[in-house]
This record gives C-alpha cells, structure tokens and sequence, in this order.
C-alpha cells in the first residue's frame, strides 16, 4: 500500500502537481475567452434568463430542467473545496492564492461554456429514456477516439468514488464527531440509507433533491460568512489588498507563517480552483446533458453560473472570513499531520531573519538554504524532547510545545528514531502549536464573529449539506459513465456499490482514495480540453447559430 500510494504521489507530481498543469488549464480558457469574445461577461444576463426558465419551450426531450441542472452540477462543485480548499489554499499560498482561484473561475467559466454545449449536443437517449452526455460521447461521436472516450469514463467513475463518496463522507463524519460526539459508523450508516434512496430514484429525485438543498445551503453559509466578515470590517480593505499586491510576487511571511513563493501562490490557487469549480474537468457537463433544451448552446450559456457562484462568491466569502478574521496567520493546538510535517536538523527561531529566510527558502523549493531533514534518534521523556538539536515545522510553520505520544492522553517515553524528517514509527504522534489548514482553518475563522464559539456550527452544517450533495451528484456522474462503458444494466450494480463504499469510508482511512482521485481528475481533464480545443471551430459556429436562431424568433 505504501509503495502504491508513493506511485500515485509521483503521477500526482507529474500530472495535476507539476508546474505545466495550472497554465494547460488557464491557457485553455484564457484562449476560448478571447476566441469567443469573452462570452462569460457578454453572455452573462441572458444565462440568468434562462435558467429562470423565461425562453423554455413544452415538449422538450431531456430530465430536468436548466435551474435543477444548474443545480444539480452546483451540488457536485460546492463541496468540500469551498470550505476545506480554500483555507488549503491559503495556508499553503497565502493570500496570493485566492487572486489565482478567482482566475481559475473567471476564464473557467468559457470552459465551461464551450465544454457543457459540446457535450449536450452529442448527449444520447438511453435505453431507460433518460439523457445520458458527457465529454466522453463528443470524444465518441463526433471526434471518432473511443479509446479517448472510455479512458475519460474510467476516470469518471473513479473520481466519483475519490473525489464525490468516500472522502465526501469521511469528512462529515470527523466533523459530526468533533462537533457533537457522533460515533463515525453511525454517522456513516444513517446518510447511506439517505443517500440510497435518493440516488436509487434516478437523474429526476436527485434533480428534485439538489434544487432544493443547494439553495438552503448557500443561503446558510452565506448568512454565516457575513456574521464573520461585518464583525470584522475593519480588516476587509487590508485583506482584499493583500490578495492583490501578492498575486504576482507571492505572500509575505506573516505571523507564524513563513511565506509563500509565487509559484505556490500560483500552482495552489489554480489546483484548488479546478477541485473547487471542476471548469475543464469534464464532470459538470455530464449533469447539464440531461437538461431539457433544443439549443446546446443555452444550455453552455447556463454553465457560465458555475464557477461564479461556486468560486466567485462562495470561495470569495471562505476567504475574506480566513484573512479577515486573522487565524490563518495564528498557531493552535493541533495534532501534526505526518503529510504537513517535517522535522528539520537543528534549531530554528522565527525571531530570527536569517533563519525565516532560510525555511522560505526550504519550504518554497529554493536552492539557496541549508535546511536537511533531521536523521537521528530523539529521546523523549513523558512527551517531552531531552533531544534539542531539531525543528519541527508544521504546516507551514514552527511548530512550538511539541509532545510525543501514542494517543493525546499516552505520554510517550523512549527512543523516537527519525528517517528523513520523519518518524519511523508512524503509530507515535506529535502534538503542538502550529497553523493549521483545510477545514480546521475555517473553523477557527467562523468562531472569530459574532456568533463566536457557535460559528463552528455553520461549518459543520456546510460541510454536511455540502459534502453531502456532492456525493449526490458524483453518483449520477459515475452511473452515466457506466452506461457508456457497459449499458444501462450496470448502473444499479455501480449504485449499490457506490452506497456501500459511502458508509465504509466513514470510518476508513481514505488518504489512498484521495491519491488516486487526485491522479483520476487530472485523466479527466486533459483530454476533454484537448477534445473542445480541436473542435474550437464547431463551438464557434454554434455559438453564431445560436444568436441568429435566437434573434429570428424572437423579432417575430
């Protein structure tokens, strides 16, 4: 298993890590913004016209209307990454970081235009009369690469499980028994059942499902950003200026943390951006496919909402409530993760510039510094280090108080040996102050209003809702990529499947998953903007059609 999740690590570093991928998908987008004339800002208030319903015609084929489409796409994008990514985002590249998510949703807004009609007009009718689509049937039927196609349905099932189930519910089930003291299996076993009976009834109950939660869900988190953002006002000029005069040279050292190279701000903004809003994943259009529209090009125009409302807005709020609030900058008592952690030989002061400048230098991959990995014994005694010849950063920062231990009561006593920073022993732990990351982060950030220590609530609520809608979501992504890899017969099979990998993995450790969801995205990604490039021309025709159909009608 260690030499299987070290595999994924290093595809992960060639493929959605490497320092190409963030301009392959800004270059993309950047290319179909200027190419169709910015159609995100020219198309804007008439997408909200229709998703309102105001140009529907009866009799329509397709499942769900543009709004339950809209939102069922949304519920699969407003996830985990608006809360936990986010504040991933920052810890990692500072405020810079939220200036490159905002361009990742902007230009992936036309990405998502030109791939969410390319896929409805290629969709299909399936044997159960309902609408199945996707970049995988444009790749099939109108670019003749099924080998491209099947290698994109692959993926999408295996993103559904990595990226929609299982770490969806592991997530919710640490915040129900952080938040309220709720047993992980419990919690695993109750949202199964719910998650079986929406999802056994098809494209149309999880239609019904997400137009209803996805609003009440935003209208929750939004009401509870706004509760951290007026209480602290003061700091929304400084933390919007901060976003921008980085964006371009990367994020200061700032309280206890140490800084931000540009290209970290950059790679992170972008990476989780694209986990974020999914423009150019191939994901979203899957769920657009089954809406009821004659014209593909409106339903592509309803897409443009996506990103602006899942990044725009809500990534926007997560972000103002973290740097607004201050607690990105701030140590707390954490348990150090072994993936966040590092210890270094020899002492190092954040008091001290020589040594900030050298662990910017490390943690930024700079050559210039002298910063090694401790290797080495470190005697410990109830918890503590005799040993002082050693650093532990965390996080992105020095970590301070640190103790050893078995499990949080269980004082370590003995011989801690360390190999390449780490210790050998992976079943003995560190406890201490650092920054902390990912939802941890927002957290903390939602207790600094008004609502104080019951802020926390809001996020354990968003976090259920949200999480919960995206494995909604992700299960009919996967069951139509099994309708074109295997027929309509697979999909029950997939379903239950999928239910069942739901409850295992709210008790299970899912770091695995994550890594090969991480490397799956990125299979889903590059060859659907590799298809929607080639068929520029087409997009562009379309979209011209479109606006001459359009005009003729409606002057009648």
């Amino acid at each position: 298993m260690d030499a299987l999740g070290s595999l994924l690590d290093s595809l992960d570093g060639m493929l959605g890590g490497s320092p190409w991928f963030p301009y392959v998908l800004l270059g993309v987008g950047l290319f179909f913004t200027i190419y169709l004339k910015f159609p995100q800002i020219r198309y804007f208030k008439h997408a909200c016209k229709v998703v309102t319903g105001k140009f529907d015609k009866k009799g329509l084929e397709g499942d769900t209307t543009h709004f339950q489409a809209l939102a069922t796409a949304l519920s699969g994008t407003v996830g985990t990454g608006n809360i936990g990514g986010v504040a991933l985002a920052i810890s990692i590249g500072g405020p810079a970081a939220l200036f490159w998510m905002w361009m990742t949703a902007f230009f992936g807004m036309t990405t998502k235009f030109v791939e969410v009609t390319l896929s409805h007009k290629y969709r299909v009718q399936t044997d159960d009369g309902t609408m199945a689509g996707g970049p995988m049937y444009y790749m099939d039927r109108r670019l003749n690469m099924k080998w491209l196609a099947i290698l994109f349905a692959i993926a999408t099932v295996i993103s559904s499980f990595g990226t929609g189930s299982l770490p969806q519910i592991n997530n919710i089930a640490q915040g129900m028994e952080a938040t309220f003291g709720f047993a992980p299996m419990a919690t695993g076993a109750v949202l199964s059942i719910l998650l079986a009976l929406v999802i056994l009834g098809g494209i149309k109950r999880i239609a019904a499902i997400t137009s209803r939660v996805v609003p009440i869900m935003a209208a929750v988190y939004i009401l509870g950003s706004f509760a951290v953002i007026f209480y602290n006002i003061e700091n929304i000029v400084p933390s919007f200026l901060s976003v921008f005069t980085n964006a371009f040279t990367g994020s200061a050292a700032a309280g206890g943390f140490l800084g931000a190279s540009f290209a970290y701000a950059f790679n992170r903004g972008v990476n989780r951006g694209l986990f974020s809003n999914e423009a150019g994943q191939g994901s979203a259009p899957i769920a657009h496919a089954s809406a009821k529209a004659d014209e593909p090009v409106s339903e592509g125009m309803v897409s443009i909402l996506e990103p602006f409302i899942d990044t725009i807005i809500i990534c926007t709020l997560t972000g103002l409530v973290i740097l607004s609030s201050g607690v990105w900058t701030e140590k707390f008592e954490t348990h150090f993760e072994r993936s966040s952690m590092m210890i270094i030989d020899g002492k190092y002061e954040e008091s001290n510039q020589q040594d900030r400048e050298a662990l910017f230098a490390y943690l930024n991959g700079k050559k210039e510094h002298d910063v090694k990995p401790f290797n080495g014994e470190i005697e410990v005694v109830q918890g503590k280090a005799v040993t002082d010849n050693f650093t532990v950063i965390h996080s992105r920062s020095i970590g301070e108080q640190v103790r050893f231990g078995i499990t949080e009561r269980h004082k370590y006593t003995g011989t801690v040996e360390v190999k390449d920073g780490l210790p050998t022993d992976d079943s003995i732990s560190l406890i201490g102050y650092s920054l902390v990351h990912s939802a941890e982060l927002t957290t903390k950030a939602f207790t600094r209003g008004f609502l104080g220590e019951n802020g926390k609530y809001i996020v354990s609520i968003g976090l259920l809702l949200f999480a919960f809608s995206t494995a909604i979501a992700w299960s009919y992504y996967g069951d139509r990529a099994m309708i074109y890899l295997l027929g309509s017969r697979s999909v029950m099979p997939y379903r239950v499947f999928y239910v069942a990998g739901f409850f295992w993995a709210s008790f299970a450790d899912t770091t695995l998953v994550w890594k090969l969801a991480a490397v799956a995205i990125v299979v889903m990604t590059l060859p659907n903007l590799f298809g929607i490039l080639l068929l520029r021309k087409e997009m562009k025709s379309s979209v011209k059609q479109y606006w001459e159909d359009f005009n003729k009608e409606h002057k009648q």
